[in-house]
């Protein structure tokens, strides 16, 4: 079984909702100053209310800051968006989140796990062990 950790004992990053390309789609620019917690062109599992999902950190174009411009069922959709439902959307309106307004975003495992929340709540995570570099590679070869 896995260990659950809170939020309230893992660091807290504060994330800004900003409409992205001409679709007007949401995405969470990560600050600059905080991106060393964040590998950048990799996917990483984001917990949206309790549920596992994925996403890729990009580079942004016009600045430092980082981005995760969609939350997505598989590793593979993170990777190639258009292959599923975009699952970010949905949940900042569930939360009450709009371009301008802000998400925490909780770093459960550097560079590995990351929970999504609206400011004011908490959540309770699984911490979940890092798979072998090695191992995540094969995964990777296999799934791709």
């Amino acid at each position: 079984m896995a260990d659950r950790v809170s939020s309230d004992a893992v660091p807290t990053v504060r994330a800004k909702l900003a409409k992205h390309g001409a679709t007007g789609r949401l995405k969470l620019e990560l600050p600059a100053e905080e991106a060393a917690q964040f590998p950048v062109d990799e996917v990483v599992r984001v917990v949206l209310d309790g549920e596992q999902q994925f996403a890729r950190i990009e580079s942004s174009l016009t600045g430092d800051e980082l981005l995760i411009s969609g939350v997505f069922e598989t590793p593979s959709a993170a990777r190639n968006p258009g292959e599923g439902e975009n699952h970010l959307t949905d949940w900042c309106e569930a939360n009450g989140r709009g371009a301008g307004g802000s998400v925490l975003v909780d770093v459960v495992e550097d560079g590995f796990q990351y929970g999504l929340r609206a400011p004011g709540g908490r959540a309770v995570y699984d911490a979940l062990e890092q798979p072998d570099g090695s191992l995540a590679s094969i995964a990777s070869d296999l799934e791709d």
